[in-house]
């Protein structure tokens, strides 16, 4: 993932130097990946969770920690979802049969988990690629405890979280959210971010104050495209949010804009959209 920025005074376009940038949505995924085996189960945790066998029900909350978060399995306690929560389980069920004889860590589990919970988490929300890309909203997910999986277990679930980037607090969610991006993009759950640099900067939610918002996703491929390397998706972002944020501010005489892009490891996991930035504190 990488992101740039730029200033178009008139017809002058001023780059600034690339450097990496993740999006809450995928940042996520990276940690499932290098997620250490085991259960993942933190003293106090639910026995039953630990046991299970059977995929989760959904509308359930708890208060995830960074370190059950950054496990393969998690069995944290549940609390009522009208009491303070920063997760909420959207979406469960059990994997695909040709996982049946999978390793626990075997890394095709996360690739599948990518296009399932990111296509349940469009559904849940009610928001589309573009809205949920500029959102807060991130998703974990978990499988089957060590000791459950070798009994058999195969399942999955996906828990929604907000927030939480460059190591700021998760917030608490609503107690329930489903369907809370459909209707409107309620600044509350949409990204924002502080500093020069939206890179460096720190991504806030836009009822706060910010220098920079999150305003379009444009394509830059179709799903069964290759991958067409580097430049060409930077350079296609980059034209295309220069004019993309420009109609986004009313076409001023003058702007700044930020742009980022993704690599072929987020393209090989389906993503195929670049996001664009624009300087405001609107």
């Amino acid at each position: 993932m990488r992101s740039a920025s730029g200033s178009l005074w008139h017809a002058g376009l001023l780059l600034a130097p690339m450097r990496r940038f993740i999006l809450p949505l995928l940042l996520l995924v990276v940690t499932a990946l290098v997620a250490a085996c085991g259960d993942g189960v933190p003293d106090g945790a639910d026995p039953q969770q630990v046991k299970a066998t059977t995929p989760p029900e959904t509308s359930l909350c708890r208060n995830l920690t960074r370190v059950a978060m950054s496990q393969p399995s998690d069995a944290t306690r549940l609390v009522d979802c009208s009491e303070p929560h920063n997760a909420e389980t959207y979406a469960s069920g059990e994997l695909p049969d040709s996982f049946a004889k999978a390793a626990y860590n075997d890394p095709a589990l996360d690739t599948w988990a990518y296009g399932a919970c990111t296509a349940a988490l469009k559904k849940h929300l009610g928001a589309s690629d573009s809205v949920l890309m500029r959102s807060l909203f991130s998703w974990v997910w978990f499988r089957p405890s060590t000791s459950a999986w070798d009994k058999g277990a195969r399942w999955w679930r996906c828990d929604l979280l907000a927030g939480g980037d460059h190591g700021q607090h998760y917030l608490d969610l609503p107690t329930t959210t489903a369907d809370l991006l459909e209707s409107s993009q309620d600044d509350r759950w949409m990204a924002c971010a502080r500093g020069e640099d939206v890179n460096a900067g720190t991504k806030v939610a836009c009822n706060q104050a910010h220098v920079w918002r999150a305003v379009t996703t444009i394509k830059v491929g179709e799903p069964d495209a290759a991958w067409p390397g580097t430049a060409q998706v930077e350079a296609k972002t980059k034209q295309f949010c220069s004019s993309s944020v420009a109609a986004w501010l009313n076409y001023p005489s003058d702007y700044h804009y930020a742009y980022t892009w993704f690599d072929q490891a987020e393209w090989k996991a389906g993503n195929r959209r670049s996001v664009c930035w624009a300087k405001t504190d609107q």
